[in-house]
């Protein structure tokens, strides 16, 4: 098979992939206010900066990644930080994870619960009212010295999570995505999501700016990381290079903001000149959704005119099509309305319509990177892995509670997360 046809098969695989996205965006519009059903309850977003131990630097913007600094020459001596807010308490299961990026030295690691006035320099297990699973010799600790038997050791690269099953009154832990095991519920009181690392955990958010291409935004967070922690780079991550990440990064950066800003035109040109073989197929998913994109912005400025006859060039070519006719139809309703915003239809007038396209062209260009071994690696930053792995450990045990209390919505996550500016 030749080189050339090689790429347009890849391309196409993951053009796909995005093609079903922006179809299930029509569809998900009616669940929207799904979780508008739950009473609003504060959630934990990000790690308490101000009531943790002295032990840690909060090296990221987001509040998200920490390293231990501290010496960790006695059981005083330790890193620890709990969420910004208790765990809710109206539903059945609440769930959080870690991602262990290096397990230090001593491979001192513990997650778990710990209640608000929780001795800050101790790990979560080891004082009353706290609740932790270790990660050097897998034991839990319930508020004594001593551990009992409960899991597998966790260590560097390993995901490891921690839950609150109301419903059974159970506290729960995973490893990896595999349930791990579970136990009473014996502390009263607001609990908090709580870590004592002594790793750090740095490139999980590099690597989501590098997949994505917000190239100014991971220049700022490496500028604001230089007097705390500096850059690890690992040679190679679950079948993924760093470096393919880095691939391309200031044109992947240009052509995403293009195409947030509705010039589709010039995104064309700069693929044509950049990379020809994304669009050398016009009848791919990838052109299509970028003509797609254009008609739509030409609707959004008013200019229906011109709309109707890019829609009769470009567009006609897709009627009938298996996979494209769906959302022509949907382009073409726009012009049906008088204030096609607020219309069945309007999803397709939002930034996360954009962002399909543009997370769409950034993937076929890691595509083209002739070191990717892993298409999957083109579709997804680590991050956003861990999230699905997160959430089909909360979608588990959910199931097992009778499919009842409110889902994990990794749509919203995702959504949120990419609101990084370029």
């Amino acid at each position: 098979m030749s080189t050339n046809n090689t790429n347009n098969i890849k391309n196409e695989d993951l053009g796909l992939h995005f093609l079903a996205l922006a179809r299930a965006s029509s569809s998900s519009m009616g669940g929207k206010r799904e979780e508008e059903d739950f009473e609003e309850e504060e959630v934990p977003t990000e790690l308490n900066t101000i009531n943790s131990s002295g032990g840690f630097l909060v090296v990221s913007p987001d509040k998200l990644s920490v390293k231990y600094t501290s010496v960790n020459l006695h059981g005083h001596d330790v890193g620890v930080v709990q969420a910004n807010k208790p765990a809710p308490v109206k539903r059945l299961v609440y769930y959080f994870e870690i991602y262990v990026k290096d397990a230090g030295a001593k491979g001192q690691i513990a997650i778990g619960f710990t209640s608000e006035s929780f001795k800050m320099r101790r790990q979560p297990g080891w004082e009353a009212n706290s609740c932790g699973y270790h990660g050097d010799d897998g034991l839990l600790y319930r508020g004594q010295g001593k551990g009992e038997a409960f899991g597998p050791t966790f260590t560097t690269n390993d995901t490891v999570g921690g839950g609150i099953n109301y419903a059974s009154q159970e506290f729960f832990f995973t490893k990896n995505g595999s349930l791990v095991g579970a136990v009473y519920k014996d502390i009263k009181g607001p609990l908090f999501p709580t870590i004592a690392v002594h790793s750090q955990n740095e490139e999980l958010v590099r690597s989501y700016l590098q997949h994505y291409g917000y190239e100014d935004t991971l220049n700022s967070f490496d500028l604001a990381g230089k007097t705390t922690v500096p850059p690890v780079f690992v040679a190679q991550e679950n079948g993924f290079n760093e470096q393919d990440n880095v691939y391309a990064l200031n044109q992947r950066k240009t052509l995403r903001q293009l195409i947030r800003n509705g010039e589709i035109d010039a995104a064309f040109d700069k693929l044509r000149n950049w990379h020809p073989w994304i669009v050398q197929d016009d009848k791919s998913s990838t052109c299509f959704l970028l003509h797609c994109q254009k008609f739509i912005e030409l609707v959004r400025v008013g200019a229906l005119e011109e709309a109707v006859k890019y829609g009769r060039m470009e567009l006609a070519k897709y009627f009938g099509l298996a996979g494209f006719e769906e959302l022509v139809q949907d382009c073409v309703a726009l012009l049906a309305y008088e204030k096609p915003q607020e219309s069945s239809v309007g999803y397709l007038l939002e930034d996360s319509q954009r962002e399909i396209v543009a997370d769409t062209v950034n993937a076929m260009i890691l595509s083209t990177n002739p070191n990717v071994k892993d298409l999957h690696g083109c579709l997804h930053s680590c991050l956003e892995r861990l999230l699905r792995q997160l959430t089909a450990c909360c979608l588990e045990r959910r199931s097992m509670n009778g499919d009842q209390g409110e889902a994990f919505h990794l749509h919203r996550v995702l959504n949120s997360g990419k609101k990084a500016k370029c």
